[in-house]
């Protein structure tokens, strides 16, 4: 079986910490895409540990990415945040309808997180590399 999703050099953000985060969240979202073909006992229990997982290496990600912002005081902290705070609460409504019994959220959720890397990291995480460069920002 194939990869929802495949690293590239166009999701870096030439920060190696947040590339080796984006590339984890990378593998989550392939481990839950590769769920979504199991059998639906272990398919059940697969999304479950992916989505508790991922919702803990996420909050740690984003913390991680929102301290290097305020530390360069990135123009557009605050609005970032507000990205983060939307991507937590998806992936909580995906998780919820799951539970109370939609077969469908694990697919759902795939192609969340991978239209979510390509489309947050490819472009709203390059912002603040391009900030850095711009300003000769010190990570």
């Amino acid at each position: 079986m194939e990869d929802l999703i495949v690293w590239e050099d166009r999701y870096s953000v030439g920060i190696n910490l947040i590339d080796d985060q984006h590339k984890q969240l990378i593998q989550m979202t392939n481990d839950l895409y590769l769920a979504c073909f199991k059998d639906s006992g272990e398919a059940k229990q697969h999304f479950i540990n992916v989505i508790h997982n991922a919702l803990d290496y996420i909050r740690i990600h984003f913390s991680t990415e929102e301290q290097i912002m305020e530390k360069i005081e990135y123009p557009g902290l605050a609005a970032h945040k507000k990205e983060h705070e939307k991507f937590v609460h998806q992936i909580l409504v995906n998780a919820k309808d799951f539970e109370e019994g939609s077969h469908k959220a694990p697919a759902v959720l795939a192609k969340y997180l991978k239209d979510w890397i390509v489309s947050h990291i490819a472009v709203e995480d390059k912002q603040y590399y391009f900030f850095i460069k711009s300003h000769n920002k010190q990570v």
